[in-house]
C-alpha cells in the first residue's frame, strides 16, 4: 500500500485495511460488520476531504483516523462509569444508582422464568404487578396504583383517558419542559386534550382557575416545578386550594409531581420536597411520579389515586404500549418493600449516599491525598453537591471534593479522566477540575485514587 495517498484510486480496499496489523486491536473490540462499516465511512470521508482540498493524506494518518473512530464507537456502548460530578441523580449517568442488594434480589427473579403473569394460587393466568401495585398504593395512602414505563407516559395516559378532546386547565407557570426537550403542553396536546392556560408566567391565582373551569373542562392539572425555581414577584395556587374548586365543579384534579418522593427530605438535603402521601391526602384524584429519581429505583412512571380512576387508566388500549417488564416489577417490589419495612436508609443506595456526613467525606479525601504523598496542586475543599435529575433545584448538599489547581488545566483533566477505564466523570468549577466524593461509592474510592496517581505520574 502507498505511503502517501494523492488520488482517490490510491486508497486501499476496505478488506486490505481490515487486515492491517495496526488496526487489529481496535477491530477486535467490535462486531466485524460494524467495524467494516466504520472503516468504509472513514475511507469515504477521507476521499471527500481529498476531493475538496486536493491535499494528500498519508497512509499512517488514514490508519490512525480509522483506529480512533473504531475506539470512539466502542465507547458509545453502555459501560460503568464513576460519578464524581457531585450530582446524585445524574440524568446522563443513569439517574439513581442501584444497590447491590436491590439488583441481586431482582436478578434471582428475572434470570429465569417467573410468575409475572401466572397466578400460583389458582394455577391460571394472572395479572402482572399485583403485589407491586399493592405495595405502592399502601405506602402512598391511596386506594390503588399502577406502573408504566416513565412519568411522561403516565401523564400522557391519564390525559388521554380522561381529557381526550376536552379542556385541561393548567397554570402558565407550570407549562414546564422536562428532560430531553419534552414539554408539558406538547405532551398534553398529543394526548388529545385541549390546553387551557390560566394566569401569567409568575402569577396565577385561584380566581384564574375559577374563571376557566366550565362545562367543557375535563380536569385541572397541577404540575410540580421540580426542576427549576421561580423567585421574586410570584404566586401559585397550592393543591389544597385547587381540590375544593375541582370538587365544587365535579372535575378531576391530577397532580404530576415529576420526581416524586415517599419520605421527608429535609434531614437529608435541608429542603422539603412535597411527598406523594401529601398529594394523596390533599385530595388529588390521581398523582404521578418517577421511579428512578428520588425513589432510588429504576425508570418507571408511577400512578396512585382513586381505584375506579386507576382501573380506567389500565383499560385504556394505550396502556399496553407503555407497560413495564419483569425486571422493573421485580426491582420496584423490592424497592417498595424497603420503604414499607423502614429499611430504605440502608438498602437504597441513593439514601445511603445522601446520608454520608460531610465530616466523613473530609476524612476520606484527606486520607487519599496523604496516601498519594500530599501532591502539590491538589487540595481538599468543601463543595456543593446536588440531588439532580430534575429534583430539589434549591437544595445544595454540603460535600467535599479533591480540587486540582495550577498547573493542571481543568478541561484537559476532564478529558483525561473521562478516557480512563472505568471512565471517571468530574466537573469544572471556577476553572478548577473537581472530583466530588459525595457521589463516589466506597468501593470506587481506590479506583479514583489510582486514577489520580496515574495523572500525577504522567505530569512528572
Amino acid at each position: 500500500m502507498p505511503e502517501v495517498i494523492g488520488q482517490p484510486r490510491d486508497f486501499p480496499a476496505v478488506e486490505q485495511l481490515m487486515q492491517q496489523a495496526k488496526l487489529s486491536e481496535a477491530i477486535a473490540l467490535l462486531p466485524r460488520p460494524i467495524a467494516v462499516q466504520i472503516v468504509q465511512e472513514q475511507v469515504s470521508r477521507q476521499k471527500q476531504a481529498l476531493a475538496d482540498s486536493g491535499q494528500a493524506i498519508t497512509m499512517a494518518a488514514l490508519i490512525a483516523g480509522i483506529d480512533r473512530a473504531l475506539r470512539e464507537f466502542k465507547r458509545l456502548e453502555m459501560t460503568p462509569v464513576i460519578n464524581a460530578a457531585g450530582i446524585v441523580v445524574h440524568t446522563n449517568l443513569g439517574r439513581a444508582p442501584l444497590s447491590d442488594e436491590l439488583f441481586e434480589a431482582a436478578r434471582r427473579i428475572v434470570r429465569g422464568y417467573s410468575n409475572i403473569e401466572f397466578d400460583l394460587n389458582k394455577g391460571v393466568r394472572g395479572k402482572r404487578g399485583v403485589a407491586c401495585e399493592r405495595y405502592l398504593a399502601t405506602i402512598a395512602g391511596a386506594e390503588a396504583a399502577t406502573v408504566v414505563n416513565n412519568c411522561a407516559a403516565a401523564l400522557f395516559l391519564m390525559l388521554n383517558t380522561f381529557a381526550n378532546r376536552r379542556r385541561v386547565v393548567i397554570s402558565r407557570g407550570e407549562l414546564v419542559q422536562i428532560g430531553g426537550g419534552f414539554r408539558i403542553p406538547d405532551i398534553l396536546r398529543r394526548s388529545g386534550a385541549k390546553l387551557c392556560e390560566v394566569g401569567a408566567t409568575n402569577i396565577t391565582t385561584l380566581e384564574d382557575y375559577e374563571a376557566a373551569v366550565d362545562d367543557r373542562t375535563a380536569l385541572i392539572l397541577k404540575v410540580h416545578k421540580s426542576n427549576f425555581v421561580q423567585a421574586g414577584f410570584t404566586e401559585e395556587v397550592a393543591l389544597q386550594e385547587l381540590v375544593p374548586l375541582a370538587r365544587q365543579h365535579g372535575k378531576l384534579i391530577i397532580n404530576d409531581l415529576g420526581s416524586g418522593v415517599l419520605i421527608p427530605t429535609r434531614a437529608a438535603v435541608g429542603y422539603d420536597e412535597p411527598t406523594v402521601q401529601q398529594s394523596v391526602k390533599a385530595g388529588a384524584n390521581l398523582t404521578s411520579f418517577s421511579g428512578d429519581k428520588l425513589l432510588g429505583g429504576v425508570q418507571a412512571g408511577l400512578i396512585v389515586g382513586r381505584a375506579e380512576l386507576v382501573a380506567k387508566v389500565k383499560k385504556n388500549p394505550l396502556f399496553r404500549t407503555v407497560r413495564v417488564d419483569k425486571m422493573v416489577f421485580a426491582m420496584l417490589e423490592r424497592l417498595l418493600s424497603s420503604y414499607l419495612d423502614g429499611t430504605h436508609q440502608q438498602e437504597i443506595r441513593l439514601w445511603r449516599m445522601l446520608s454520608v456526613a460531610e465530616s466523613e467525606l473530609y476524612k476520606t479525601a484527606r486520607k487519599m491525598l496523604k496516601d498519594l504523598g500530599t501532591p502539590s496542586g491538589l487540595s481538599v475543599e468543601s463543595t456543593d453537591a446536588y440531588v439532580g435529575g430534575g429534583s430539589l433545584p434549591e437544595a445544595s448538599i454540603p460535600s467535599v471534593g479533591i480540587v486540582f489547581s495550577a498547573p493542571y488545566k481543568a478541561s484537559s483533566l476532564m478529558r483525561v479522566f473521562r478516557q480512563m477505564e472505568p471512565p471517571i466523570i468530574g466537573r469544572i468549577e471556577q476553572e478548577h477540575f473537581v472530583l466530588d466524593l459525595k457521589t463516589v461509592a466506597p468501593d470506587e474510592l481506590p479506583v479514583v485514587q489510582q486514577a489520580i496517581a496515574s495523572v500525577l505520574k504522567a505530569k512528572r
